[in-house]
């Protein structure tokens, strides 16, 4: 993070933001058992930057953007939103923060309805948040196609009629119809061709200087987090292990788990490459998570503090955070 940017006021901030889960319940008084998907995460995302959020599947990505956005209720923790605190917000008290936020998820497919055209789908946006009336609402459907590099005329066709990344070039555009200043994107590039990923990825680069926009942008695709990101948080098993600026992170990761995830990266004839780090064993099940690092039962460098006391996201250098005894070794 820059100093400027360190200074500036979070458009968003959690605060020990908690989501659990029951499993495995039955109509048995006090069975089931608690998941911790989102485990007391703290979090600032700041004015028009690009905050990269990454993890194996599994770690609890998608769980936290569903809840920063409050699509799923919280557990526990704060959640501020553009000053205001929407932690407990109701249905009504949220509509006017649905307006600033929007997400826009993996399968364009799964989110548009079959049955209807684009130019309706869009036109019931604005209708919803009363933001165009009359001839108003053609103009601004124009204006959204043209900004997600779309031809007008396709707002008379329907989403079978499109390839895969026009279809989530449309999903764009539906979140853009209501003017957010804050946009979550899960995996928005993760289903589509290689080719059509690179486009897609610099539409949103595009999009955010065009509109000053502010991304929370999820993939387990490191390379591609690199290019769009301006900052990177680093999540393992519900908890952010490292935070930091990009460039800082990707070339200097202070985490193990960090360190390893970069060394997956495939690097074109071997040029910079890293040491690949093998990891052993498989990501602890969230119901029974290690006592200590929950890194502790996978990292090379486990002492025997690391398996019995948990270290705190903990701020090491201007804009660095890291959840690790012995980060700077």
């Amino acid at each position: 993070m820059s100093a400027e940017t360190s200074a500036a006021t979070p458009l968003l901030s959690a605060r020990t933001l908690t989501k659990n889960f029951t499993v495995g319940k039955t109509l048995k008084p006090g069975s089931g058992r608690t998941l911790h998907a989102v485990d007391a995460i703290s979090l600032d995302v700041y004015p028009a930057e690009t905050l990269g959020l990454v993890g194996e599947s599994g770690s609890g990505k998608s769980t936290l953007g569903r809840c920063l956005t409050r699509l799923y209720d919280i557990t526990s923790g704060q959640l501020t939103f553009d000053g205001a605190d929407i932690t407990k917000a109701g249905t009504a008290a949220l509509k006017p923060v649905r307006r600033k936020m929007q997400m826009i998820f993996q399968d364009p497919s799964a989110s548009l309805n079959p049955r209807r055209r684009i130019r309706d789908m869009l036109a019931e946006v604005l209708s919803v948040h009363s933001i165009r009336e009359g001839a108003a609402v053609n103009a601004r459907l124009e204006e959204l196609m043209e900004l997600v590099g779309l031809r007008r005329e396709y707002l008379d066709r329907y989403p079978h009629e499109f390839s895969g990344g026009q279809r989530q070039r449309i999903g764009i555009a539906r979140a853009l119809a209501v003017e957010p200043k804050l946009i979550v994107a899960d995996e928005p590039v993760s289903a589509l061709d290689v080719s059509v990923q690179a486009q897609v990825v610099n539409l949103f680069g595009d999009l955010r200087e065009k509109l000053n926009l502010t991304y929370v942008f999820i993939a387990h695709d490191l390379a591609v987090v690199r290019h769009v990101s301006t900052r990177v948080a680093v999540m393992y098993l519900g908890s952010i292990v490292e935070t930091g600026e990009t460039e800082a992170l990707y070339s200097r990761p202070h985490h193990p788990y960090t360190e390893a995830l970069l060394s997956a990266i495939p690097q074109p004839h071997n040029r910079g490459r890293r040491e690949r780090i093998l990891l052993q064993g498989e990501i602890p099940s969230p119901l029974s998570p290690p006592a200590g690092c929950k890194f502790s039962s996978r990292c090379p460098y486990a002492r025997d503090i690391c398996r019995e006391v948990r270290p705190p996201l903990t701020a090491i250098a201007s804009g660095r955070e890291v959840a690790c005894h012995f980060p700077l070794e």
